[in-house]
């Protein structure tokens, strides 16, 4: 296969896998008849993985962007070995393939977000200019391909570059909240307090109506954030790792009840217990974050006899993009949010 939408042909290793699966793709920055060419601007680097390399090299920026772009280097992508996951990024079309062309949709120097993962995208990262120690994001110069099979948004006019790209980053999140969410539930949301839990967030309180919105944050900052939104009835400062507090917390906030939908936006590993305790049977819990063992939680509901449906968290679903601008321009306390933390960049 030389030339198919879904980029196998970049493949070098292991043979016969999907680019998101490769251990290694072919980053040549050279544009064919199913591809764009993007002169990348800034990457965003998914909360889980930024978590794990921001561990291993100490909070030091310098070696922040060399743990990044040793993974580049290795694999030709931003797929992070220890997570699993990438990100996405900031960019202006370079060159556009004669397939892409004739769809009329694009154009070379159109100004996009891609809304599939770094971890499938090659990527030639040359030189990374700053590292934003805080939102995740790196201002890069750099290549890369986005395959025929591969989504992306124009950036928006109305809104600085960081908000957006952070809002594109977890555009999935709210989109499939507005799905789960019907008037009246109960909702438990853990890992709230980040950029897909303050989304989440939004969109629940406008979902459930007068639902009970359960929020839970690890740390007096981001629970005092949570407050000054409005839109949770409860706020809980928790340690999404101990199911056994997180349970009773919210059984005893909910009056000994249980949520009808579960979503976990936390960025380490090992709550998938604590989302599934607060599941009432026959509830919906719903695993956006990125450092979920999926392992972990099928067994885990077995083992507590616990009837609730396990949702992955696909970061597509149709109109997403446009849904969660929308949802940033309709919701005026959260726009103030996400401008407070990233319309500047942390320097």
């Amino acid at each position: 296969m030389t030339d198919d939408p879904y980029g196998l042909y970049r493949v070098v290793t292991p043979e016969g896998s999907m680019p998101q699966a490769a251990w290694r793709v072919d980053n040549t920055p050279v544009c064919r008849g199913g591809e764009i060419l993007i002169d990348v601007e800034m990457l965003n680097i998914d909360s889980a993985s930024f978590t794990q390399i921001k561990s291993v090299a100490d909070n030091d920026p310098a070696r922040v962007a060399e743990e990044v772009k040793k993974i580049v280097d290795d694999r030709g992508k931003m797929h992070n070995p220890v997570t699993g996951s990438g990100g996405m990024l900031i960019g202006r079309v370079k060159e556009i393939g004669s397939r892409i062309e004739a769809r009329g949709d694009v154009q070379v120097g159109d100004r996009v977000a891609t809304l599939v993962s770094l971890s499938l995208t090659p990527l030639e990262l040359r030189q990374i200019h700053h590292v934003d120690m805080h939102n995740a994001q790196l201002d890069v110069e750099a290549v890369a391909v986005l395959f025929e099979s591969g989504i992306y948004a124009k950036m928006p006019e109305d809104l600085p570059d960081r908000i957006a790209l952070a809002m594109f980053d977890v555009c999935g999140a709210p989109a499939q909240t507005a799905r789960l969410v019907k008037p009246g539930n109960t909702v438990v949301l853990l890992g709230a307090g980040g950029k897909s839990g303050l989304t989440v967030l939004a969109q629940a309180r406008k979902s459930a109506g007068d639902g009970k919105i359960v929020a839970i944050e690890y740390g007096d900052a981001g629970c005092e954030r949570i407050r000054k939104l409005g839109f949770a009835d409860v706020v809980l400062n928790l340690d999404a790792t101990k199911s056994a507090d997180v349970y009773q917390a919210v059984t005893d906030a909910l009056g000994g009840e249980l949520a009808d939908v579960v979503i976990n936006c936390v960025n380490v590993p090992g709550t998938e217990m604590s989302s599934i305790l607060c599941a009432k049977d026959r509830g919906t819990v719903y695993f956006f974050s990125m450092a979920t063992s999926f392992t972990a939680a099928a067994l885990g509901a077995e083992g507590v006899g616990k009837d609730v449906d396990l949702m992955i968290g696909n970061g597509y679903c149709k109109d997403h993009a446009d849904h969660a601008l929308n949802l940033l321009r309709d919701t005026p306390a959260l726009l103030e949010v996400f401008e407070q933390k990233f319309a500047a960049g942390a320097k």
